[in-house]
């Protein structure tokens, strides 16, 4: 078949890697000179920790495909270096417990460790916490490096053309008209937008269960030794629903988060790069219209989180950013896929997930579809 693609963040990407894997041909459009939006602007995590019943069984899948990609592609860097949730208290110790003593604690590779066992694991924490949520199933991928070398990889097939810089102002049927009136024809044309639910998306596919998302982050320069694992905060239990349970129950009853956690809707999120800074986070807003200043109180909260959890200050921070991301707010729904027009579909809306369920939700498309 012949493909048009329309985006090129991570799900516009792994559409189009799974299209040429099955044989087919893509070409792929992004208004951007290069990706710029969430996929670029997020942890690289592979995040199976934490992740609701029905989106466990995808997520165990997905990393199961990310490794079969770094292997494929080495410049995505993959790393199955799993993630400690490090606890401060002994309410967090009560949720991590329960959550490694339910049925499926093994599928997900938690176990929980005390204080020594973490550093054994992690040499680098040497600050103050009394134990940990040891997740092994989690891993990391270089999310600034990903998509190029997936694109380089493609290319190598000779049936696929990468387009940037190009936008799509209309679909017709199954012709892509772009913002230079070049005709794109094509047997199925796939629409990854992103947080663009207005526009193109919106004129082909209508207001969809979608929702924006912004988050702040940081990076710092290289730490200057190894974090063997990704790191997370007792917070995190109580953003993601597979920590869901009494022991969380009491958990916000008894300790409401920091004044600063609270109103920005944080949690810690810490994983080092290849070059060995560290990339933190994160805040989450839903309102719009979205502050376009980025806010120093997360960052202050965050970088004393990291410092206690390490016993050490952080390098200098490099950089500071901000991004939006747009979240499907269909119940049991890992993603948004509609379609739109006989041959044409829109998929959008993994959420925080995206990097994490890319794969996956590419491969259902393809499976949907009998690609």
């Amino acid at each position: 078949m012949r493909m048009t693609i329309i985006g090129g963040g991570i799900l516009g990407t792994a559409h189009a890697l799974e299209a040429v894997r099955r044989g087919h041909h893509v070409t792929h459009l992004e208004r951007e000179v290069e990706a710029r939006g969430a996929t670029v602007r997020n942890f690289g995590l592979v995040w199976v920790s934490g992740r609701s019943a029905v989106e466990l069984e995808a997520a165990l899948r997905s990393r199961e495909l990310w490794e079969r990609i770094g292997a494929d592609v080495p410049g995505v860097g993959f790393r199955p270096v799993g993630s400690l949730t490090l606890l401060r208290t002994p309410r967090e110790v009560a949720v991590a417990e329960e959550a490694a003593t339910r049925s499926d604690a093994a599928a997900r590779g938690f176990q929980f460790v005390d204080a020594d066992r973490v550093r054994e694991i992690n040499p680098a924490l040497r600050g103050k916490f009394i134990g940990a949520l040891h997740c092994s199933t989690d891993a990391a991928v270089e999310s600034r490096q990903a998509l190029p070398a997936i694109r380089s990889h493609l290319q190598a097939s000779g049936r696929y053309q990468w387009v940037p810089g190009t936008e799509a102002r209309s679909v017709s049927g199954r012709t892509v008209v772009d913002d230079r009136g070049r005709r794109y024809d094509a047997d199925l044309v796939i629409v990854c937008p992103g947080a663009a639910h207005g526009g193109l998306t919106r004129e082909i596919a209508g207001d969809l269960p979608v929702r924006r998302v912004r988050l702040q982050m940081m990076q710092t320069e290289p730490l200057g030794e190894t974090l063997t694992t990704s790191i997370a905060d007792g917070d995190s239990f109580r953003y993601y629903p597979g920590f869901a349970g009494d022991a969380l129950t009491a958990l916000r009853d008894a300790e409401p988060q920091d004044d600063v956690a609270a109103e920005r809707r944080m949690q810690l999120l810490c994983v080092q790069r290849a070059h060995g800074g560290l990339t933190i986070g994160d805040t989450h807003a839903y309102d719009e219209p979205f502050d376009f200043d980025v806010h120093e109180s997360p960052y202050a909260y965050l970088t004393g989180v990291v410092e206690e959890f390490l016993g050490r200050p952080l390098p200098t921070i490099r950089q500071r950013w901000a991004g939006v991301y747009s979240q499907c707010i269909e119940p049991g729904e890992l993603v948004c896929r509609v379609m739109a027009d006989d041959g044409v579909w829109v998929v959008t809306g993994p959420g925080g997930r995206g990097m994490t369920l890319g794969p996956v939700i590419a491969e259902q498309t393809a499976d949907l579809l009998e690609l």
